[in-house]
């Protein structure tokens, strides 16, 4: 495992904990009638569940970019090529265009 799977292991990790408290904390404020614990138990649940989508998210996005670096290295020319096209088209798109004298 690399360094960035490590941290993204680790995301998910933290993240199932704290979704894991917020759900012990929403639980004990219905059980005491504490609408604060139980507000914050909910928070930290949502946090949780965030972080480790955030973390499936990284790492799908960090493959894509390993796949695009070894597509530039297997093939450089036609990688040049496809950045010209976009930057022409991009060009083309957001330079005003001059006006003909008449």
């Amino acid at each position: 495992m690399t360094d960035s799977s490590n941290e993204a292991f680790a995301e998910k990790a933290e993240g199932a904990v704290q979704e894991g408290v917020g759900k012990l904390k929403d639980a004990a404020g219905g059980l005491t009638g504490d609408l604060g614990l139980q507000a914050e138990g909910k928070a930290d649940e949502i946090a949780g569940v965030a972080r480790q989508e955030f973390a499936d998210l990284y790492e799908e996005g960090e493959s894509r970019i390993e796949q695009a670096v070894l597509f530039i290295q297997d093939r450089p020319l036609i990688s040049v090529g496809i950045a010209a096209c976009i930057g022409l088209l991009l060009g083309l798109l957001v330079l005003p265009r001059r006006k003909a004298k008449a």
